[in-house]
């Protein structure tokens, strides 16, 4: 028999440093911890943009003006509602399906209400993308209420995209501090390169397939505890080591384990990734202003600890997870506020793929066998 290995190109799991296409949307200088949005640092782009602004820069390529802007932000307003047959569908989920599951469903049946669902060119494209983005935090808020059997609340037109989730998820409009929080938290999650969710939009939009279908592949693919279900993770593992006391004694013995900790490593960074660099001093600030500070001296120690052991740094998620905790934010809505979050991307890189498109269709690395002989049935043992 033949071995198929030494014919085939060489592979890299994960396809790790396989470059796999262009972009103009967003750059990762992983050596340096730098992230830019349309050539923007992200420390730019974090403190002087709302998430309107940035989204309105990485899909349409350059910084509004300010009748742009305020032209953006009411047509996303204007798209918050969703249809009544959205709004009854939810209602018949179970008590045990998740957030992320409950908006990936309600994406995907947005389209039977979208005639735009169907037209190729990319203004429609474009225009369903931004009904999406617009619907995404009323999908996830009414869903939470609903499965707590509160009563919906519906959206608020004179509050921005951050601010109005956070009303339609509590009842009462945030104060400035906690809306601009939230909106910086989805500035600075809204795109990240060729990461997971956004190659697999990329390579579902390649096939021409519609939008819903490529917000459905982005949030089912960020649905992952090594995507987007991190922060989740975070929480978790932080209620579980308690106190500060115990965090040494929790860390070296799962490093001893080789298990994973999480928020902490990256793909791409060799250095401090630069979205929690921003989020920490956020997580501090509000430890302190709050008396507890409980939450941040488990993540200084955990960070010395991992610098030490294994020179791996926190990424986004680890400080996000505090942050969100900080703010009140239910744990299990950590992965839809990233997906609310990375939704501006996703169209960003949807429009980009479909303006100059070519099917997405890597190799393999075969690793089985050739050749073998074919026994019958019935000679088979």
């Amino acid at each position: 028999m033949d071995r198929a290995r030494s014919r085939a190109p060489e592979g890299k799991a994960g396809l790790e440093g396989v470059v796999a296409g262009e972009t103009s949307i967003s750059y990762i200088d992983g050596l340096k911890g730098r992230l830019y949005y349309r050539g923007y640092t992200i420390e730019d782009v974090a403190k002087n943009c709302t998430f309107e602004e940035a989204s309105y820069l990485l899909i349409k390529g350059r910084l509004p003006n300010s009748k742009e802007l305020a032209s953006f932000s009411a047509g996303l307003v204007r798209l918050r509602n969703l249809p009544d047959h959205i709004v009854s569908m939810m209602k018949t989920f179970t008590s045990k399906m998740s957030s992320m599951e409950a908006l990936r469903t309600s994406v995907s049946a947005l389209s039977s209400d979208d005639p735009d669902a169907r037209i190729s060119s990319i203004d429609d494209k474009l225009k369903t993308g931004l009904s999406v983005i617009a619907k995404m935090p009323t999908i996830v808020a009414y869903h939470h209420r609903i499965k707590n059997g509160l009563p919906i609340i519906r959206p608020d037109p004179k509050l921005g995209h951050a601010a109005n989730f956070i009303y339609m998820l509590t009842g009462a409009a945030p104060d400035e501090e906690t809306a601009k929080i939230l909106d910086t938290d989805f500035v600075l999650h809204a795109d990240h390169g060729f990461n997971a969710s956004t190659f697999s939009v990329r390579v579902t939009v390649s096939t021409l397939s519609d939008v819903h279908s490529a917000f459905v592949t982005g949030i089912s693919t960020l649905k992952g505890p090594l995507h987007g279900g991190a922060a989740m993770e975070v929480i978790t593992m932080l209620k579980r080591i308690s106190t500060p006391k115990n965090v040494e004694k929790y860390v070296l013995a799962r490093l001893a384990a080789h298990d994973k900790i999480m928020g902490y490593g990256h793909r791409i960074y060799r250095t401090y990734d630069p979205r929690a660099r921003i989020l920490k001093a956020t997580a501090g600030r509000l430890s302190k202003q709050k008396g507890n500070t409980r939450w941040m001296e488990m993540g200084e120690q955990l960070e010395k600890i991992m610098q030490e052991q294994k020179n791996i740094y926190p990424n986004v998620d680890f400080y996000s997870a505090i942050v969100y905790h900080s703010i009140g934010m239910p744990l299990e809505l950590s992965s839809p506020i990233f997906a609310i979050g990375r939704s501006s991307g996703w169209l960003a890189h949807m429009i980009e793929q479909y303006t100059n498109n070519r099917l997405i269709r890597p190799i393999e690395q075969y690793t089985g066998e050739l050749n073998l002989r074919f026994v019958p049935l019935k000679k088979r043992k």
